[in-house]
């Protein structure tokens, strides 16, 4: 039997193709009896959509080009949720690609968003510098999340407050009394935000001379790695500062592997509150960046500009928040 059509649709509701049309589309010019003629029609005849004619004759693809800097980070989680379920609610799909992928095959998957002509594209994280990414923010809608780079015109960026966030962390450790701090810092405009505002408490606390900064990737074993040089100092530090709850992992794995107790020998703070964090052989006191939030704020801000692309970019900060939970406590557990 033959897939049933719009115009089968139109047949049985007893209206127009061109009404049928109005409804799948949400238009609000229908009344609710015609509207709900028609939405029994489609639901008695199992009706879909061809979306591939939609598109030829709307002129777009309601699809959201969504490109990750990593997959394999757990923080993308609660981010692209929340972008979703915004996305989602206004007719439009996702269609991932992840960065890292891009970067090992040496290819860059923006130009398959923009020939697949999306309606738009959220580069999600701190991406590399790319002329694929440039070129296609010139062509079509872009919003950069959970992310400060890259910086181009006519596009917005949404992402947590990353000086506030470091801020939360170091001032939560300050508090239970350390002296000794530090941070594994992360790369880019985030991880140079959040390595300065540590720097900045630091020293407000007249601590500078106290801190110390060692370089991570971002991953566990480079949380780990970074975690054994700091704890192999001759005055090791009391307190670490991840650069995200991945290396906070790793920190946590060096620290034991060392002898170290968590909380009592050595207080560990990460970033991101991922699921990770809330594992509960984990419980990770971490500083949630608002993932959700940046992602429906993200998808919102794109919606914004598929309506008027010559709008003025903006920068949107969501406010972090720190969840103090079994990682921190007062040097040597008093």
């Amino acid at each position: 039997m033959r897939p049933p059509t719009i115009r089968d649709v139109a047949e049985r509701a007893g209206v127009s193709k061109s009404l049928v049309s109005l409804v799948l589309r949400g238009s609000d010019q229908v009344r609710p009896e015609k509207r709900e003629a028609v939405l029994t029609a489609v639901d008695e005849l199992g009706y879909r959509p061809n979306a591939a004619a939609r598109s030829l004759s709307e002129r777009r693809t309601r699809t959201v080009g969504v490109l990750l800097h990593d997959m394999r980070n757990p923080w993308f989680v609660e981010l692209l949720d929340g972008l979703n379920s915004r996305l989602h609610d206004n007719g439009l799909r996702m269609l991932l690609a992840d960065g890292h992928l891009n970067r090992r095959l040496g290819e860059d998957l923006t130009r398959t968003f923009t020939e697949l002509r999306v309606d738009g594209l959220i580069a999600v994280g701190t991406l590399p510098p790319s002329e694929a990414l440039r070129t296609a923010a010139g062509l079509i809608p872009t919003v950069v999340a959970g992310a400060r780079e890259p910086a181009l015109p006519q596009v917005d960026v949404v992402a947590g407050d990353d000086q506030h966030g470091a801020r939360l962390a170091t001032e939560h450790l300050i508090g239970l009394g350390h002296r000794r701090i530090a941070h594994i810092a992360g790369d880019g405009v985030v991880g140079a935000l959040r390595r300065r505002s540590f720097e900045t408490v630091m020293r407000e606390h007249g601590l500078g001379d106290l801190a110390t900064v060692e370089r991570g990737d971002l991953t566990e074993e480079g949380g780990y790695r970074a975690t054994v040089r700091l704890l192999n100092l001759p005055r090791r530090p009391t307190a670490v500062v991840a650069f995200n709850d991945m290396a906070c992992v790793g920190a946590l794995s060096a620290a034991e592997e060392l002898g170290l107790r968590v909380p009592r020998d050595l207080s560990l703070v990460g970033y991101d509150n991922t699921y990770v964090s809330r594992l509960r052989h984990l419980w990770l006191t971490t500083v949630d960046n608002a993932s959700h939030d940046v992602g429906r704020t993200a998808a919102q801000c794109l919606l914004d500009r598929i309506a008027d692309p010559a709008r003025p970019a903006k920068v949107v900060l969501t406010t972090p928040t720190l969840e103090v939970r079994g990682t921190t406590g007062p040097p040597g557990g008093h």
